[in-house]
């Protein structure tokens, strides 16, 4: 079982950056893959970011492609999102999660969320 704490959520103004962290116990970090989801009122969950084991491969979706930053800390067992020049759509609920496989878009553990508004 692996427990995962985000933090880091808040309000801000549209332009504005917030990091989101991820702190991990349980079971070792670096054998996981990590990730951050969304939703949104009315919506889907929807993936946003996600990193190998080793940090060395990335994803995220179009959406935030270019605003957005994942990154991990092993030693940490942290794991990070980066939002820069944010926008009213991205206000949601953010989730971290953990896969055990080697996809970057399967996720076995999630964390309570936070969450993210953005004000226009």
């Amino acid at each position: 079982q692996v427990q995962l704490v985000e933090s880091g959520g808040g309000l801000v103004q549209a332009g504005g950056s917030l990091r989101l962290s991820c702190a991990a116990s349980g079971r070792t970090f670096s054998n996981y893959v990590m990730g951050w989801l969304r939703q949104a009122p009315g919506k889907e969950r929807e993936f946003v970011a996600g990193i190998s084991r080793s940090g060395g491969r990335t994803r995220v979706v179009d959406s935030v492609n270019g605003r957005f930053t994942i990154s991990r800390s092993n030693a940490q067992n942290t794991v990070f999102l980066q939002m820069n020049s944010l926008k009213s759509e991205d206000t949601a609920v953010y989730y971290c999660a953990a896969g055990g496989g080697s996809s970057l878009f399967s996720y076995d553990y999630w964390g309570q969320g936070t969450q993210v508004t953005v004000s226009s």
